[in-house]
């Protein structure tokens, strides 16, 4: 038989295929064995060991499974979100890897509605309008949207994550779109608001310098209560797992919704503002 080899220096999807067909034969297993495990073809199995084919999400959390990679930092899926999301922020993928799996995400926005909130219409605003300052192309203002709805898709489960958001005045206040996309936006606020699992509060600019936080901030409780951090700048990503740094970011955080308004009062802000673009 006919064995190809392969350089995972030469592409992504090289890297990735490489690693399966490594795992695989350290194993023993044969591609037709791999195939049956995974629920694949051996033809399948064949056609991405060789980047012949690109993996799937499914796909990679299948290979996650069998080999037994899921809860390592490095991960199939953490692969295959890079393969298919090279424009997005470095770290960002990694970051996602843990968004899907945590039991309670709190976050922090500023300045535009987090993207776990965002509806498809103000998410395609956003997208659309990179196109048009040259930061993105076309397809991949397209993969972006997909991405997002992917990730939003992920938290509708049999025991979704509670998710604890505080945002800034300036994200209600900010116009995107036109009146109807800012509307739905705000309606879509007001529905996650009433949500069991979910708290939202409104930072008010009132807060002033008591505001702990100048750059929005996601903190992420995994299933070992283990908690990390994922932050952003202008250029990347940054995901932060080291105990002694993500506590005094929870702390601050704390002191974050000590200081919002209560749900009750960020809903009738969101009400009225919402009164306001008619």
């Amino acid at each position: 038989m006919n064995r190809k080899e392969l350089d995972p220096e030469s592409s992504p999807e090289a890297a990735f295929g490489a690693r399966i067909r490594r795992l695989r034969e350290e194993r023993g297993w044969k591609q037709e064995e791999l195939a049956e495990r995974m629920g694949y073809s051996g033809t399948h199995i064949s056609a991405v060991e060789t980047g012949r084919k690109m993996p799937t999400l499914r796909f990679s959390r299948s290979a996650d499974q069998i080999f037994g990679t899921g809860e390592t930092a490095d991960t199939f899926e953490r692969q295959y979100r890079e393969i298919r999301h090279g424009s997005l922020l470095e770290g960002f993928p990694q970051y996602v890897g843990h968004e899907g799996r945590a039991v309670e995400i709190r976050m922090y926005e500023i300045g535009i509605i987090h993207g776990l909130l965002q509806t498809p219409e103000y998410a395609r605003v956003l997208a659309d309008s990179a196109v048009r300052r040259g930061v993105i192309a076309p397809e991949q203002a397209a993969e972006r949207t997909s991405f997002l709805a992917e990730r939003q898709a992920a938290l509708v489960r049999p025991r979704p994550p509670s998710m604890l958001v505080v945002m800034d005045e300036s994200c209600i206040r900010r116009r995107i779109g036109g009146y109807e996309v800012m509307a739905g936006q705000l309606d879509r606020l007001l529905e996650f608001a009433e949500l069991p699992n979910t708290v939202l509060q409104i930072a008010p600019y009132e807060m002033g310098e008591r505001r702990p936080f100048n750059l929005p901030l996601t903190l992420l409780t995994l299933s070992d209560l283990a908690v990390v951090a994922y932050a952003e700048s202008q250029m990347r990503g940054h995901l932060e797992r080291d105990t002694t740094a993500v506590l005094p970011l929870l702390t601050a955080y704390h002191q974050l919704q000590a200081e919002a308004l209560s749900q009750a009062a960020s809903v009738a802000m969101i009400r009225e503002v919402r009164k306001g673009i008619l």
